[in-house]
């Protein structure tokens, strides 16, 4: 009987730490080693179970990673870019793979992270669900056949306390179709319109963000020529998707020695 993936959830008492936990516990492949929650959390040395109402799962909620380097396998951290480089570097020491899903990290922190891949595998990715990287492979054949010809805009919407703009998954969309234009999407790219702006510019790629309500995330691409209008759009009614994409990708990556991959490795496209 092969043994179960040992996974750390970090930010565990957000949102996607919580469906993560809830995914591990129905998975027969996975189990969960330790909950980590921010300093000064009122629940830490609680069951991380019993708080999600899920049944006790023997895992205490905690502040720090300070287990022994033979206590997990993979981490999968959804937290912010200041805590995934901390996390990231715990891994590297103790030669244990991690599963990116915090967006917002600057060229920079791309570098460290790409650093750290030469040490441990590494899966960092703006979405997990396997829908919207079917998206990116639609995106991609789309630009190839008519990008040439078409003003290309990017529109995302997601709930009011999403903190980074445009989203990661709305900048790796640009970056599909930068690289199949031969574009610098930092070069490329139309983010505010304001006033008299004069007539639509060539060779760009719009963005409009909406930060509304509780919406989950919802990506267009539309590509408008001249008598015709194509819009590819991806809705997520539930981060669920996320959460099984990212436990799939702790599962895939487990095995790995080194490397920087993203969700097409695991999806195999």
């Amino acid at each position: 009987m092969n043994k179960k993936t040992r996974i750390v959830i970090t930010g565990a008492m957000g949102r996607m730490g919580q469906m993560l936990i809830k995914e591990i516990k129905k998975n027969e492949q996975t189990c969960l080693t330790a909950a980590l929650v921010k300093k000064n959390c009122q629940l830490i040395g609680k069951d991380i179970g019993e708080i999600l109402g899920i049944g006790k799962m023997d895992v205490l909620i905690n502040d720090e990673l300070n287990m022994n380097k033979k206590d997990f396998d993979v981490l999968i951290d959804f937290t912010n870019t200041n805590s995934t480089l901390k996390y990231l570097e715990y891994c590297s020491k103790f030669k244990k793979n991690i599963v990116i899903g915090t967006t917002g990290f600057s060229s920079e922190e791309m570098d460290i992270i790409k650093s750290y891949s030469q040490d441990i595998a590494i899966i960092i990715s703006s979405n997990f669900s396997i829908g919207i990287n079917l998206l990116f492979q639609l995106i991609e054949k789309t630009t190839q056949i008519i990008g040439k010809s078409s003003d290309i805009d990017i529109l995302e919407y997601h709930h009011r306390n999403k903190i980074d703009a445009p989203s990661g998954t709305a900048l790796a969309i640009g970056e599909v179709i930068s690289k199949v234009m031969n574009w610098d999407l930092n070069k490329h790219s139309i983010y505010h319109k304001k006033g008299i702006t004069g007539i639509r510019e060539r060779k760009k790629i719009g963005f409009s963000i909406v930060r509304a309500g509780n919406i989950i995330g919802k990506h267009t691409v539309m590509f408008s020529s001249s008598g015709e209008e194509i819009k590819i759009t991806h809705t997520a009614s539930d981060r669920i998707s996320f959460a099984k994409g990212a436990i799939q990708s702790a599962l895939w990556i487990h095995k790995k020695k080194m490397g920087l991959f993203d969700m097409s490795d695991v999806l195999s496209f």
